[in-house]
C-alpha cells in the first residue's frame, strides 16, 4: 500500500489561506484608513468654511454697527416726536373742549354778570349765574344767539337773588347748545350733491 504524505501540502494551504487572510485585514485597514482620512479631510474642509463664514460674518456686523447705532438714534428721536405730537395733540383736544367753551363764554359775558355754575352734557350747555339786573342777561343771551358757537339759547328762569350792599342780584338759568369743533379727516372729500335725475 502506497502512503502519501499530505502534511506540507496542508501546510502550504493553511499557509496560504494565513496570507490571504493578512491581506484582506491589510486592505481592509488601509480602506478603514483611507475613508478616516477622506471624512476627516472633509469635515476639515467644512469647519475652514463655517470658520470663513463666521469671520465674514463678524466683519458684516462690524460694518454695520455705525447703521445699528444710527437706527438706535432715529428710533430715540421717533419716540421724541410721538410723545410731542401726542402732547400737541392732547393741547388740540383741550382747546377745542372746555377750554374753547369757557374762552367764548368769556368773551360774551358782560360785565356785572357771574357765572357760578355750568353743566355740559354732549353738547347741551346749562349755565346758572347773577346779574345787577335783567337787562343784562338779555344783552347775554343776544350775545349767546349771534355768536356761532352757540345755538338754541333760551332763559329757563329768572329771580331775585340776595342782595349784595343793598343791591338785589338777579338769578338768571340758561340752557343752550355748543358747536363741537370737528377735525375734519383730509382722506375724506366733500360730499357731492345728488342732483335730479332727468
Amino acid at each position: 500500500m502506497i502512503e502519501i504524505n499530505l502534511l506540507p501540502h496542508r501546510e502550504h494551504r493553511r499557509i496560504a489561506d494565513l496570507r490571504q487572510t493578512a491581506a484582506i485585514l491589510c486592505l481592509g485597514l488601509v480602506l478603514a484608513f483611507g475613508g478616516i482620512f477622506f471624512v476627516a479631510r472633509g469635515i476639515n474642509a467644512d469647519l475652514e468654511r463655517a470658520e470663513t463664514n463666521v469671520r465674514q460674518l463678524e466683519a458684516a456686523i462690524e460694518q454695520f454697527k455705525p447703521q445699528e447705532k444710527q437706527v438706535a438714534s432715529f428710533k430715540a428721536q421717533r419716540k421724541k416726536l410721538e410723545n410731542k405730537l401726542d402732547v400737541i395733540k392732547g393741547l388740540e383736544k383741550a382747546r377745542t373742549g372746555p377750554v374753547r367753551l369757557f374762552d367764548e363764554l368769556s368773551k360774551l359775558a358782560p360785565e356785572r354778570l357771574w357765572l357760578s355754575k355750568l353743566k355740559t352734557n354732549g353738547g347741551a350747555l346749562t349755565l346758572e349765574g347773577s346779574s345787577l339786573d335783567t337787562g343784562i342777561v338779555a344783552d347775554f343771551l343776544r350775545s349767546m344767539n349771534e355768536s356761532e358757537f352757540f345755538h338754541d339759547v333760551d332763559l329757563k328762569k329768572t329771580k331775585g337773588g340776595k342782595e349784595v350792599e343793598g343791591v338785589r342780584l338777579v338769578d338768571f338759568n340758561i340752557s343752550a347748545n355748543y358747536m363741537k369743533r370737528k377735525v375734519e379727516d383730509p382722506k375724506k372729500g366733500k360730499k357731492r350733491k345728488k342732483g335730479k335725475k332727468g
